[in-house]
């Protein structure tokens, strides 16, 4: 029987430590094209929310594309309240591409601890991204979400989980994840593949993080080939990043 290089890996891997990772600021940064959702704003219970998603919709039927798919998360999961639409999306929205630690099927929540890790993360991604849709010279506003985090976590900052960050290839790492999201990990604290030195977290349910709030905008700039400085408003400056 042959085995997928995917597989081996996760069988040989051994179950991460756990770790309790208390951060101040916890720093992820979305495009600002993504507004709030008024149903997670809501003060309602969400174990409700597919009842109201289905009234809602009999009068607003493209409400739904604003909401995604409720059902991924159990109602037990759910966060509500003002800001919790930075928590939910992106596990209602999930990214059929997959991410490190999903495979499509699921959604994680992105975070590292400092603004400069999330900012080189972000922006080899969304270069990448830009790449694959031969985007032209552009700007791209960035909106910088902080929140408080107080959760115990498996630990992959050891060199035994090497395998899990190769640069391009996510087939082993999503294995892991999948895998170790079904045997009720809340999530991953991991250093940044794209800033060594840094430390992310990657996070399985909406729960685990506490509600962000709006920090600042910034301005990533692409040049054609990769996002190559950003801006930062509070000092009215332009970075270089070197990715």
């Amino acid at each position: 029987m042959v085995v997928s290089k995917a597989a081996a890996a996760r069988t040989e891997l051994p179950v991460p430590p756990r770790t309790r990772i208390r951060w101040s600021r916890a720093h992820r940064i979305i495009p600002s094209r993504f507004p709030p959702v008024d149903l997670f704003e809501r003060i309602a219970d969400p174990k409700d929310w597919e009842l109201l998603a289905r009234l809602e919709t009999r009068t607003n039927p493209r409400a739904r594309e604003a909401w995604g798919e409720i059902a991924l998360v159990p109602p037990e999961r759910r966060v509500a309240g003002p800001g919790a639409s930075w928590v939910m999306a992106p596990f209602c929205h999930v990214n059929a591409a997959g991410s490190r630690f999903g495979d499509g099927s699921f959604g994680v929540y992105y975070a590292a601890k400092d603004l400069l890790t999330a900012v080189t993360e972000t922006a080899f991604h969304l270069g990448r991204f830009f790449a694959a849709t031969r985007e032209p010279v552009t700007r791209a506003t960035m909106r910088v979400l902080v929140g408080k985090l107080d959760a115990t976590l498996e630990d992959l900052r050891d060199s035994a989980y090497a395998a899990l960050f190769d640069p391009d290839d996510w087939r082993v790492s999503q294995a892991f994840g999948r895998s170790r999201r079904a045997d009720h990990c809340d999530g991953f604290v991991y250093p940044s593949v794209r800033r060594p030195g840094g430390d992310c977290v990657a996070l399985f349910w909406p729960d685990v993080p506490g509600i962000p709030t709006q920090e600042r905008h910034l301005v990533y700039e692409w040049n054609g080939s990769h996002v190559a400085r950003w801006f930062d408003p509070q000092d009215e400056t332009w970075h270089s990043l070197s990715l």
